[in-house]
């Protein structure tokens, strides 16, 4: 297999579970915080507050993990 399409495989397959995984983690974090605001109403606020930071920095990580997949998709080595 060419190192071309092997670099462009490895970028999707990256790609793929980047975003797999930050949509599992973004959607485990606004469950559980519904489910504390649900027990506690009176902490609603501090909760989403809570929650919206860690959203953002699951989307932080998961921009980076992008940016690795279209540097590594971009950058590969031309056959010879």
């Amino acid at each position: 297999m060419e190192p071309t399409a092997l670099g462009y495989l490895a970028a999707g397959i990256g790609a793929g579970v980047t975003v797999i995984g930050a949509g599992l983690g973004i959607g485990k974090l606004a469950a559980a915080a519904m489910e504390a605001s649900g027990r506690q109403p009176e902490v609603a606020g501090q909760v989403r507050t809570s929650m919206l930071i860690a959203a953002a920095l699951i989307e932080g990580a998961t921009f980076f993990a992008l940016a690795i997949c279209i540097i590594l998709a971009t950058k590969t080595p031309a056959s010879p």
